[in-house]
Order: C-alpha cells, then structure tokens, then sequence
C-alpha cells in the first residue's frame, strides 16, 4: 500500500469514530480518501459534483443529527467552495468536518496545478490541522474542523482496498456535549415585573419561562403564550388603547424586562425592544453569542414571582391584533397572490413529524406572520448568517437525515421547504443527485416565484423616489423556467397559480408523495410594499 493511500485509510479510520456520513466531491488529489471512505461499512459516503453543494448538504445533515458531518474534496479552489458553510457552521454552531487534499508542502508557490494556500484558508471560522503522516493527531474538539491531508503520488494504489467497519445506526447527538455549549450561569428574575421573552434561532425551553408572554421566530420551541411579532409595536409605546373580549381600555403596555433566549434577527421592531434603554434586557445564550447589548448575561435563571393577569390580559390582546391583521391581509384580494399567501398554505399543510426549512428574506418571516413556530415540527432556516445561498443542498441533507433516524417507517418522513425563486436558482444544483447515491423519499419544495428580489420592495430602497434603478440592480427579474430546470435535474414538478391550487397541490403530496416535488408558486411582489406598510400601520 503506498504511503498516501496509508494515510487516506488512517483519516477515515479516525473519522468513523466521529461521524456517520461523509458527503465527498470527485477529484485525483483526494482520490485515496474516496477509495478509503468507499470502502467503509460503517460510514454513509454522499457523493457530490459541487464542493458548495456539497458543504451544505452536509450542514443540512448535520443539523438535523447534531454531531460532526464529514465534506471531502480535491485541493485548490475546490476548498474555497466550501467556506460559505463553514461560515453557517460557526455563526449556527452547527458541526461540520472539512477534509481537504492537499499537495505536499515542498509544491507550494512553486506553481503546481490546482496547489493555493489551504492551511489557515477558513481564518477564525475553522482551525486548521495539517496531517502529513498517521503520527499527525486529528482532534474534533471543535465543532467546526479542518482536517488538511497532503497526499503524494502515487495516489491510486494497485487495487481497491478492502471493506472495513461495521455497519450501524446512530442516533442524534445532544447540544449539551457541543464544544460550542457555553454555561453562562444563573441570575435571578422577578417575573411580577411585566415580561416579555423574545425567543429567536438557538433557543430552547428555559424553565420557569413557560407561561411567560412570547415573541418567538420559526425555529423557536413553540410557546404557551405565543405572541405574534407585530405586537412589538405595541409593547414600544409607553399606553395603547385595547379591544379585548369585548372590552376597550388604556394599557400601559411597555415591558419592564425583556428576556432574549437564543438568536433573534427577523423583525426591526422586535430588534427596537431590545435596543430600548428604558428596558431592561437579559440575554441567554448556550453558546458564545448574545444578541445586542444586553444589560445582563447568563444561560439559567432563578425565578421568583408571578406574571400579572392584567400583563397577560395585554400580551393576549396585542398578540390577538397582530395576527388578525395578518388575517385580514391574507383575505384583502388587492393584493393578489403573494409570498405570504404561499406561507399561509404551506403553514396549514404542515403535520406533527414534519421537518420544516424555510429559507431566508421574506419566506421565513412570512413563516412567522402566519403563525411558525408549531408544535411537533422541526424547523430548520440559515440564521447563522441568515444568507440564501445552500438553501436547496441543506433541505436535500435535512430530508435524507431525517428519513435515515426512520429506517423502519414504511413512508420516509415529509421534508417540506419554502424558499424564494432567487434562493432556489442560487443552489438548484443541490437537486443534482447522481443516481447511485442516496436520495430524499419524501421531499416538497415550495418555490415562491415572484421573479425577482420581493424582498427589497418593502426595504427603504423600494421607495417610490428610488424605483428608476429599482428593477435592474434589486428587483433583478431573471425570467427562469422553472419548470424545465426542476425536470432537468429529475424533480417531479407542479405549478399553483393561486391559493387553493397550492394547497391542493400540497395535500396530494400529503396523501401521494413524490420522492423530490417542486412547487412552483407564481407569486406576485408589485403589491409587496402596500402588504408590508399594511401589517406595519
């Protein structure tokens, strides 16, 4: 056996006591590692032509399993194209395996083919570990790693190597054994001052905070008293008059205390709460991130005290007028067929066992306004850095997780995705599944297409003084079919022209799924402004 292939065999001996799959991309530097996780009965090896499609189908799965997920590929740029995910990884704290081919350290700067600088090349998002012999150590103490393996030639040995390992099934990991998991200790909290909890990405149940008042974004647990999140408007203002259960009243509705639980970053007036001085604001966090300034830091608290019933009675009515609001626009025909029309249809088709993405922009606030989060249902989204790019690879990796913790279920579980058109055409090459790989068994994407960046038309830049260079650098129509590239790639495709045609569509694949289905939603954003300045008023 020659000494890279050695080498490749130890890497992947040392990566199955990490990981269960490895999502690896062609290419000759790392064809020793290929042949070496090929030949392993107890890792599930994902091959991908893209390296970026890669990385994210493997934070996908990761995700949904909580432990390191493996992405190997060729040196030179075939590296960079990863760091988009490894940049998710570590904003998410979600693990993730980088395990690169390199040339031997005597090439570089000498001008050798596909050879850059890969050692340090993630900078502070992922430490590199050079491995350059089996004596070299490889530590996973990280969540993220980047395992950079020089090989020489020869690269391919005389015949293949022999199986190895023992197949197996695992289940997920836990975030309380994540490096990421920092205990920030206990501070008291007196819950007869009028609270308010904003729960965003990375959040979880802190005890005592049950029955507290609850603005919650889509990957949030579900509240018991959930609060809709334009009621933030509300609880910024000092008395606001208040119709409930019949009644009208003057309520001093501004919280004493806000406490944010996790990684909020959806909506400016939720932000405002938390940036209001005359508020006290207490962060929790598990991990090295709080969001804002907080006033005061910590992961438990020590509660005392009781929330108010007038508080509750006011959290109850504001919340109540938020979501009517959004009712009320979702039943306003002159708005038409939007994206928050789609959002409603697929938050209604959603059952308990389902796993839920939502990409980024206007979908997962959308998500939020009709109602996420939900009970008994897994909601992913990209909230580390909230970009589009990897959306489709990541529900590809959520899907095929999922489904692989159900091996016996005669059906695999329903994936549902919700993403714009541009987040789709940025990655629809994470549809490109060859067809000896594995591939999702139950998998609906609901792509709502309304040509263009729908999200810019309610930003300050959709103003009506600034629409003469509106369309071409941000509006961005691409005039795509959908259609043909969806079939193109193997999906199974359908188009909804109006509400109820999507949520028949989505209930067919509620009773009938289709391995991969692509729901083409065609939306429109012109009335996207007006929608947005009337949940705002």
């Amino acid at each position: 056996m020659s000494e890279s292939m050695a080498l490749a065999t130890h890497v992947a001996e040392v990566l199955s006591q990490h990981v269960t799959d490895v999502v690896v991309s062609p290419g000759s530097r790392n064809s020793p590692l290929t042949l070496a996780l090929l030949a392993r009965r107890d890792m599930r090896v994902h091959m991908r032509i893209d390296e970026r499609s890669a990385a994210f189908t493997a934070l996908g799965l990761a995700r949904v399993q909580r432990r390191h997920v493996g992405v190997v590929m060729t040196s030179g740029t075939a590296v960079a194209n990863t760091y988009p995910a490894v940049i998710e990884a570590n904003m998410s704290h979600t693990p993730l395996a980088i395990i690169s081919a390199d040339r031997p350290e005597r090439l570089l700067g000498t001008g050798a083919s596909q050879t850059i600088w890969q050692q340090g090349i993630f900078g502070r998002y992922a430490e590199t570990q050079q491995v350059a012999s089996i004596t070299d150590p490889m530590s996973f103490d990280a969540d993220q790693v980047h395992i950079n393996v020089a090989l020489d030639t020869p690269l391919v040995p005389s015949k293949l190597p022999e199986l190895s390992g023992t197949p197996r099934r695992v289940g997920p990991g836990r975030l309380s054994t994540s490096p990421a998991f920092v205990d920030h200790g206990e501070i008291p909290l007196d819950l007869s001052k009028d609270t308010l909890v904003i729960a965003g990405d990375e959040a979880w149940e802190v005890p005592g905070l049950e029955h507290v008042p609850t603005i919650a974004e889509p990957t949030a647990p579900t509240p018991f008293h959930h609060v809709h999140p334009l009621a933030a408007r509300f609880f910024a203002q000092e008395k606001v008059a208040i119709s409930h259960d019949g009644g009208d009243f003057a309520a001093s509705t501004k919280p004493e205390q806000v406490v944010v639980v996790g990684h909020p970053t959806l909506h400016r007036d939720v932000m405002s709460l938390m940036a209001d001085p005359a508020i006290e604001v207490i962060g929790l966090s598990r991990t090295d991130t709080f969001t804002g300034h907080p006033d005061k830091h910590a992961t438990r608290l020590k509660i005392t005290g009781q929330p108010r019933d007038s508080w509750l009675k006011i959290c109850d009515a504001a919340g109540d007028v938020g979501a009517q609001t959004v009712r009320d626009a979702l039943d306003d025909d002159s708005f038409g067929f939007t994206g928050l029309h789609v959002a409603a249809a697929v938050a209604d088709t959603l059952g308990v066992g389902d796993s839920f993405i939502v990409g980024s922009s206007n979908p997962v606030r959308d998500a939020n306004f009709v109602g996420l989060p939900f009970d008994g249902v897994a909601t992913y989204s990209a909230r580390g850095v909230a970009g589009i790019d990897g959306t489709v690879s990541q529900a590809v990796g959520v899907a095929l997780s999922t489904q692989s913790l159900h091996p016996d279920e005669v059906r695999a579980p329903r994936t549902v995705a919700l993403m714009g058109d541009l987040t789709f055409l940025h990655d629809i090459n994470g549809l490109l599944i060859g067809p000896d790989e594995p591939r999702p068994g139950n998998l609906v994407i609901v792509v709502a297409n309304d040509n263009g960046g729908g999200i810019f038309e309610g930003l300050e830049i959709g103003a009506p003084e600034l629409r003469d260079q509106f369309e071409r650098g941000f509006g961005t129509p691409h005039d795509a079919d959908i259609q043909q590239l969806s079939e193109g790639y193997g999906a199974t495709y359908r188009r909804a022209d109006n509400l109820r045609e999507l949520l028949e569509l989505l209930m067919e694949q509620v009773e009938v799924p289709e391995p991969v289905l692509v729901i083409e939603a065609v939306t429109q954003r012109d009335t996207r402004r007006a929608l947005a300045d009337r949940l705002r008023k």
